[in-house]
């Protein structure tokens, strides 16, 4: 582990104003290595035993494969990869018993003992890196908005309140295997935090609100705030809310 840090840590769910939670969300320390940990979101879609079953298998399969998991021999992005696929192919395989189609989100992060970051995401859960109050990058969700935003039709603040914000061009349980986008961090640095969310986290935030909030505030305070402003910003329809903060505190 690198010295010049300490991890603190912290997760938050709440079902928000819908009648059942289809999030997960976990945050694992690996049972065999220090200082290699897996942060991971997950938004289940599909009726109510469809989406939560969509989601645990995206946290079971990611926990097995984590578990067999060598940071020092086995390559990452490899692994990372392995994890979306797998949960995709036994997402479809659990459609055949559910009420409806079960698809999922999948944003996930490891961090590894020499303080190298890589996370890999499929659907609009989003997987932000903060060095202060700065956003360093995010993921960009595999969503219609976000293609146009990326054609230039419209600003990423008006795709937060597009109609069509919800439609997903991609996402686990689909009948086309999903992109992966695998992001590599080299060296993590004293005061980054790493933040994966679902949309009913990021939906309510500017860029500038999450940076203040991440590097002002511990893992926890900062979890319970997002979610309150998150909840009173929905004003009773709000979805349900996930996330998982990692902060990286000097020593």
């Amino acid at each position: 582990m690198s010295q010049g840090y300490r991890l603190t840590a912290s997760t938050g769910i709440h079902k928000g104003d819908r009648d059942y939670q289809q999030d997960q969300v976990t945050l694992i320390s690996h049972p065999r290595v220090n200082g290699c940990v897996l942060g991971l979101v997950a938004d289940g879609m599909g009726g109510r035993s469809g989406g939560r079953k969509a989601s645990d298998q995206v946290m079971l399969t990611a926990k097995q494969l984590f578990e067999r998991y060598s940071p020092e021999t086995d390559d990452t992005p490899s692994l990372l990869n392995q994890m979306v696929q797998e949960a995709h192919m036994v997402i479809k395989l659990t459609a055949i018993s559910a009420e409806q189609e079960p698809h999922s989100t999948m944003a996930i992060f490891i961090i590894n003992p020499q303080g190298d970051c890589h996370w890999a995401h499929a659907g609009d859960s989003r997987i932000y890196h903060y060095h202060g109050n700065q956003l360093v990058k995010r993921t960009m969700d595999h969503s219609y908005v976000q293609t146009l935003v990326d054609r230039g039709e419209i600003t990423e603040e008006e795709a937060n309140n597009h109609p069509q914000s919800n439609i997903l061009m991609s996402c686990l349980g689909t009948e086309t295997d999903p992109p992966v986008s695998i992001h590599l961090i080299p060296q993590l640095r004293p005061g980054d935090v790493l933040m994966a969310c679902s949309d009913g986290v990021w939906h309510y935030f500017s860029h500038g609100e999450l940076g203040a909030a991440l590097s002002s505030l511990s893992p926890r305070e900062a979890t319970e705030f997002l979610i309150d402003k998150a909840r009173s910003r929905a004003r009773g329809s709000g979805d349900n809310l996930s996330l998982v903060i990692v902060k990286l505190e000097p020593l």
